[in-house]
Order: C-alpha cells, then structure tokens, then sequence
C-alpha cells in the first residue's frame, strides 16, 4: 500500500475518501505482485454492494432496480471521484458505461475489471445470481487470458472500446430490490454526499480532461481536434488557444497521450505492434513507428526488447 501512497485505512473504510490514481497503482500492483494478472477481475467478482460503502447500500436501498442504477450512475462520482459513469439506452439495449477523466492517469485495467464486476453484482442482488450481461466492453487491449473475462462475466467480452461497459436487455427494470428502504434511501444520499464533497465532482485540470478525451477517441481511429473540441463542449479555436498557453499544440498533445499508452501496451506481451499501433489509432504500424521513434529515438520493438532484458 505504501508503494502506492495509500495507509491501510484508507483501503478498509470504505467511506474514506482515496486518491485515485493512487488506488490504481495499488491495483495494478497487486496485480503484478501476485502475479496473477486477472486480480482485479476476480475481485470484482466477490466483491457485495455492501462493501462499496455508502453508494452500495444506496443501491440496495433503492426501490427498484431501475432506480438503483440510476442513482448509482448519479452518484458514483462522489463515490470516486474524476469518473464518469452513465446509465442509458442505444440501439435496444441498456448501457451501464464507466470511466476514469483522469488523462494522467494510463494503467487503469484492474480498476475496470473490478468496477465492472462491482456493477455486475448490484444487479445480480436483484436478479439472481445467474444473471449475465449480453455483453461486456472494456477500454483496454485484450489481455493474454482473456477467456477468464468470458467465464467471470458469462457473457462476450470485447476489448480496445471507448468507455468500459455492462451492455444488458432493457427488462425487469421495475422489479424490486431486496434490501429496499425508502425511509433510509434519503440519509444515505444525503451523507455521500457531504462524504464527497457536497456541490459535485472536483473539477479537473483541463489538460488532463483533453488527454482523456483524445484517449477515449483513440478506439475509432485518428482523434479529430472537431470531435474531441466537441466532447469538451468548446469551439475549435478555443480548445487550440487553451492548449497553446500551456504549451502545446493539438498534434503534439495526442501524440504524447499516443506514446504514453504505447509505454504502456509494450509491456503487454501478448499484443502485436500492428495491434498496438490500431489501438492508438494509427491507419499503420509504420506511422505508428515514426511517431514513436520521434519522441524515444528507438522503435517500438527495440524498446519492448529492452524492458524485457530489464525485467
């Protein structure tokens, strides 16, 4: 934990507030210590509403299950901050979608896995323990034992997404929840958040939300400045003039966000450079190489050769 920066309270309070790339780091560093890459996987899996403090037994206090994933999806935030989660509709299917707003923050697979068997579980309370998702979608590269994703979830898992997501039919909504409590529902509302800060998520640094909007635009190819200007709700000219006082052009920002990922993705074995280099966005692997070697001075291959001689 001290690796991480966090004290051991701060893990076993559930309503203590925890930085959270901090928490990241724990998770991928258990990860990494017990050399069991599908830690935060598995741990998703066990992990009860109840343990999630006071947005879990939010939850299960709500009287409905449509009404438990929208004040999940509400109030998640205050839960953990610099996150982003959604409940909604497309394309006849219900989404229930997370993220993390932080751009600064690059290794964030056992969050998610986690995560997303923690939302799994909510709706499995309610609906059996047989219940599964007609999908599950994840922002980061398929891993090497990515068929655990398949048996933990019962359901198709599909990597390299936008956002991190339990994909399910839009049925049994209005069935109730077991723990329901309308007469505590409000306090405990209430208490998240004064726990959480009251008046909403802490407002993160404009960079950092600029990095994780072109990461997130990575999934569907190269990151127009139009679409990512767009999902900032900022005009163009603005989101230029922004990036210029810190320092920055649009291209050479996405290519930094680009090359730290890479960093990331070369540890990752199992993937292929021309998967990697899809992954970033890149039409091919040789642009992806050039950009690489523009800001490393070596290739992506020799790179990954000589972490793994370090290692």
């Amino acid at each position: 934990m001290s690796r991480a920066g966090l004290a051991p309270q701060q893990i076993e309070n559930p309503c203590l507030q925890v930085d959270l790339g901090a928490y990241c780091r724990l998770m991928e560093t258990a990860a990494a210590q017990t050399g069991n890459g599908n830690f935060g996987l598995w741990f998703g899996q066990q992990f009860e509403p109840e343990q999630l403090g006071l947005i879990g037994r939010i939850a299960l206090a709500s009287p409905t299950l449509g009404s438990a994933l929208d004040n999940l999806a509400r109030l998640f935030h205050l839960h953990q901050q610099v996150t982003e989660t959604r409940f909604y509709q497309a394309e006849g299917l219900l989404r229930l979608e997370y993220r993390i707003l932080d751009g600064h923050i690059v290794e964030r697979r056992q969050d998610a896995e986690l995560t997303l068997g923690m939302f799994a579980n909510v709706l499995r309370r309610c609906l059996g323990r047989g219940w599964a998702p007609e999908r599950v979608e994840f922002e980061h590269p398929r891993p090497g034992d990515w068929r655990e994703h398949e048996r933990a979830f019962d359901a198709p898992v599909y990597f390299g997404r936008r956002s991190n997501a339990l994909v399910f039919r839009n049925r049994e909504l209005q069935r109730a929840m077991p723990g329901r409590d309308l007469a505590q529902l409000p306090r405990l509302c209430e208490e998240l958040s004064r726990v959480g800060g009251g008046s909403g998520p802490i407002a993160l640094a404009f960079m950092d939300r600029v990095r994780s909007e072109i990461r997130a635009s990575l999934s569907e190819g190269a990151p127009h400045i139009e679409a990512v200007a767009e999902l900032l709700r900022l005009p163009r000219w603005t989101l230029q003039r922004r990036l210029a006082e810190h320092g920055y052009s649009y291209s050479e920002l996405v290519e930094e966000v680009r090359c730290d990922l890479a960093m990331a993705y070369l540890a990752q074995p199992q993937l292929p450079l021309a998967d990697i280099a899809s992954l970033l966005g890149y039409s091919e692997p040789s642009a992806f190489t050039r950009a690489f070697c523009r800001r490393y001075g070596v290739p992506p291959s020799r790179m990954r050769a000589q972490r793994a001689a370090v290692s």
